[in-house]
């Protein structure tokens, strides 16, 4: 790449969920156009290979990882924290972390996974991040849901699963729930020059789900050999994380690089800012606990 397509240079961006998939090809481009760019992942060891290979693939030395279990509140907490420490400023965040479970399990402050991981990381992270994000502007928020959300459903009476529990069920929910924080969180940053978009990157052929074992493993090769390569899958993240043509566009879901509409439940305002009320007493609870 040449001196001047290397346009994000300057440029801060975290990634997280970066070590493998769309992740990964998201975290090496934004490296590759210049930018300082930030690896978050459970795994120190991947952090180190995938920091590794994007220095050797792209040349740019500005890359760096800040490891945590981003399933755990105070986990999440402690990677802002080391963020704000090392980094004046923060010009994109990529919320990229995500995962499926085909059994409950309940992370370390007792809230199933799924929500944890792919929800509440996501809200704790960003409004952590905020006043940076908020200080760099003009900057960009890019929270990574799929199109499994059009089947969720927010069930405020059971939203840890407990009566209940289907692991597609349960991450189309949290999907869901992207796209409803995603909204809510562009109509609070209204007039800041902070922008917040949310996308479906597609099916895309990774390792997601296959740490489930058993019938996941014999399924998820086979259902992939129709899926997109993450090269394709990062497109529409790389687009709303650097592209000028979405300069202050907020508040859309994306997908194939196009704002399309989400699903009709997407849209309630009173369940989007109750969500987000209920993900700040989690969010305090854990922390607080």
């Amino acid at each position: 790449m040449s001196e001047a397509q290397k346009d994000l240079a300057g440029k801060v961006c975290l990634v997280t969920g970066a070590t493998g998939g769309i992740g990964l090809i998201t975290a090496q481009t934004l490296a590759a156009r210049g930018a300082d760019v930030v690896l978050v992942s459970r795994s120190a060891a991947k952090c180190e290979q995938a920091v590794a290979q994007i220095k050797a693939e792209t040349g740019n030395r500005q890359v760096s990882y800040l490891a945590g279990d981003l399933s755990s509140m105070a986990q999440v907490q402690s990677v802002a924290e080391r963020f704000l420490a090392q980094h004046d400023r923060l010009d994109v965040l990529v919320n990229n972390a995500g995962a499926v479970f085909a059994s409950r399990q309940v992370s370390a402050d007792g809230y199933e996974m799924t929500m944890a991981l792919n929800h509440l990381n996501y809200f704790y992270l960003t409004t952590l991040l905020l006043d940076r994000l908020l200080a760099s502007a003009p900057a960009r928020i890019v929270n990574v849901s799929s199109d499994a959300h059009r089947i969720g459903r927010i069930d405020f009476d059971d939203l840890m699963s407990e009566r209940r529990y289907s692991s597609f069920g349960v991450y189309s929910m949290s999907k869901l729930a992207n796209v409803l924080f995603t909204y809510e969180l562009a109509r609070r940053l209204e007039g800041s020059d902070v922008t917040a978009n949310a996308l479906h990157p597609g099916f895309v052929a990774s390792n997601f789900g296959r740490s489930n074992g058993g019938v996941w493993n014999m399924f998820m090769p086979v259902v992939q050999l129709f899926a997109i390569s993450p090269q394709r899958g990062a497109e529409t993240s790389l687009y709303l994380a650097a592209s000028p043509a979405v300069e202050g566009v907020t508040g859309q879901y994306f997908d194939k690089r196009r704002p399309v509409k989400s699903s009709p439940a997407s849209y309630d305002v009173a369940t989007q800012r109750r969500l987000w009320e209920v993900s700040e007493e989690l969010v305090r609870a854990a922390v607080h606990a």
